[in-house]
């Protein structure tokens, strides 16, 4: 078998967890990325029962000695991707080997797409130890596009968390994060500006600095990180400037949120992103 899967379309590998209920990680990558038009293959992190924003009593089955296995049939294969899209990991341990991964894989004209799912508000996520959140910089520091939060950006850059920046000390923590990794775009995400709530980015060879903010929602949300990276990532792949792709990701996630209030559905099982798909889908024009 010595030909790529679906040569002549775009492919992405993502690596992030599987939760069984409630839209996040792999759930959210894969039919995001789909709609897209891009063929995603998987590298699961891990296995959890909910996701682990809000239920309690979840099940989470740490999964690096079969992200090994897989790994190892992965090297038997003539495996391309044109995108590479780092998420959630399940232990410390993974982030050697995912390193290994995204060395192995990237070439020139590769998207490598870290986002460093460590912690949000203030906060380190549950599962994710401090030693987790050191090793985070090692995965950024071999991305082209890294999307942190707010609380991700401070704790990547060790500086106290900010929990409400002013626009002047976004563009600070966006320049020092793109001099630290040595990335070609750098989006925070969760970021307040003008009384709407967005993202903030900065592509690095022109310095240009934009924003891409919505009406704030007096909701807290789940999954909405993986939603915005998703839709960014798809939009890059078909050639969107960071600028553009922020504005489509922040869009579209804005529309999952409206979608999920509006049919009065259930906020800690995610947003219904189902439902803003056409809608992502005509600002790339792909309908």
């Amino acid at each position: 078998m010595n030909q790529s899967p679906v040569a002549g379309q775009k492919q992405v590998l993502a690596i992030h967890d599987l939760s069984c209920v409630g839209r996040c990680s792999l759930t959210v990558a894969l039919p995001v990325l789909s709609a897209c038009g891009v063929h995603t293959s998987a590298l699961p992190t891990a296995l959890l029962s909910t996701h682990t924003g809000v239920f309690t009593g979840y099940h989470c089955r740490d999964l690096t000695e079969d992200m090994q296995a897989i790994r190892s049939h992965f090297d038997t294969l003539p495996l391309h991707f044109d995108g590479l899209y780092s998420g959630f990991l399940g232990s410390y341990e993974q982030i050697a080997l995912v390193v290994e991964v995204l060395k192995k894989y990237r070439q020139q004209s590769t998207l490598t797409l870290v986002d460093p799912v460590m912690a949000d508000h203030g906060r380190l996520y549950a599962t994710c130890t401090a030693e987790m959140a050191r090793g985070m910089g090692e995965l950024c520091r071999l991305a082209d596009v890294i999307v942190p939060n707010v609380t991700e950006a401070c704790l990547l850059l060790d500086q106290p968390y900010l929990p409400h920046p002013t626009w002047t000390e976004v563009q600070h923590l966006l320049e020092e994060l793109a001099s630290r990794f040595q990335c070609r775009e750098v989006i925070i995400t969760g970021v307040e500006k003008d009384g709407l709530l967005g993202a903030a980015c900065l592509a690095t060879e022109d310095g240009a600095f934009a924003y891409a903010g919505n009406e704030a929602l007096p909701h807290v949300f789940y999954g909405t990180g993986d939603v915005f990276a998703s839709a960014l990532m798809g939009a890059m792949l078909h050639g969107a400037s960071v600028a553009d792709a922020t504005r489509m990701a922040a869009d579209f996630t804005h529309d999952a949120m409206v979608h999920t209030l509006q049919n009065g559905l259930p906020l800690h099982y995610g947003v219904a992103f189902e439902q803003a798909i056409p809608g992502l889908l005509k600002a790339l024009q792909l309908v």
